[in-house]
């Protein structure tokens, strides 16, 4: 009986099984706490906000309906409701409408030349060595750190009559003599020392910002703009300008909300009693309330530059949603 010689017959190998399909996939656990839980979280937020910022928005309408003095603020008169008088007096005094004027150009001046400076000092940190915009940074954030009360206090060294370095400087040059020159002689010169004031404080965040944004510009597009024949101006204005847009008008918006509440550099530029070709809304809306002690007044002072602020503000969320569509 001869031997059996043939190899037995391997058994094909087994298929994984399908995966389940969505249908039989067992159901996802879903997080516990339901839809209470960030309202939860955000609970203590919320609270500190309230008390900080809302209960002082309130008591500021409140006041801006009420005849409030000193004798009410001392408790030997009850407040009284004046409806609109306040706001009456405060629209039709002529005083109050150079003030807004003024402010209005105060802001706009500053933020043109605080976004122009910015946006050409962070394309030139663009084009330097590694070294040399480390430095910068250093100095830009050194500088924004740098206390209000602080650089305040060495503007007003720097533009001193007697003192200053800028007019021993200016002095050298030649037919040139300001040594004694005041220049908070007139209002538009102090004004336009201030806003130099309020410019150098802001220049860093917006050279910071601007900075980050210019590293997300694509080179390829810069690359093929230049093979098209564009020189700086059109790369700049084609291609990077579109691309920093958001970031352009978010910081156009926040500059225009601060520098319209300037409040601390003309106080203090002007120890404390800013003269009336100085006062600003909100310098404005302080001696209202604090030197004349006419609270209701100044709380109306007060409302009324919130809500010319909140129409920034609007006119910002729209561009934004403006933006939002196109992309």
């Amino acid at each position: 009986m001869s031997a059996d010689t043939t190899t037995p017959a391997k058994a094909p190998p087994r298929k994984a099984p399908p995966p389940p399909s969505e249908a039989t996939k067992p159901p996802r656990a879903r997080p516990s706490g339901g839809a209470g839980t960030p309202w939860l979280l955000l609970a203590p937020c919320l609270l500190i906000l309230g008390l900080v910022l809302g209960y002082p928005l309130v008591r500021l309408v409140t006041l801006s309906f009420q005849k409030f003095g000193q004798s009410q603020l001392w408790g030997f008169q009850p407040a009284e409701s004046v409806g609109f008088d306040n706001f009456t007096k405060v629209l039709g005094d002529g005083e109050f409408w150079a003030v807004v004027v003024r402010t209005i150009v105060f802001a706009a001046g500053s933020v043109i030349f605080t976004m122009a400076a910015g946006m050409l000092i962070a394309l030139l940190l663009q084009r330097v060595s590694g070294w040399v915009k480390t430095l910068v940074n250093i100095a830009l954030v050194a500088s924004w750190g740098m206390p209000i009360i602080v650089a305040t206090t060495v503007f007003k060294w720097l533009f001193d009559a007697d003192y200053g370095i800028l007019n021993a400087l200016l002095s050298k040059l030649p037919g040139v003599e300001m040594i004694g020159h005041n220049w908070f002689a007139s209002g538009p010169q102090g004004l336009a020392v201030i806003m130099l004031l309020v410019v150098w404080g802001a220049i860093p965040f917006v050279v910071i910002t601007l900075s980050a944004g210019l590293t997300q510009v694509p080179k390829e597009l810069e690359e093929a703009a230049r093979l098209d024949g564009a020189g700086a101006w059109g790369v700049f204005r084609h291609v990077t300008l579109p691309i920093l847009k958001p970031i352009i008008v978010m910081l156009t918006t926040l500059s225009v909300i601060w520098d319209m509440g300037v409040f601390p550099q003309v106080f203090v530029m002007r120890n404390g009693h800013p003269e009336a070709e100085f006062q600003l809304l909100t310098t404005y809306s302080y001696d209202r309330a604090f030197v004349v002690n006419d609270y209701g007044q100044g709380s109306a002072i007060a409302l009324l530059t919130v809500l010319l602020l909140l129409g920034v503000v609007a006119v910002y969320m729209r561009q934004m949603l403006k933006i939002g569509e196109v992309e």
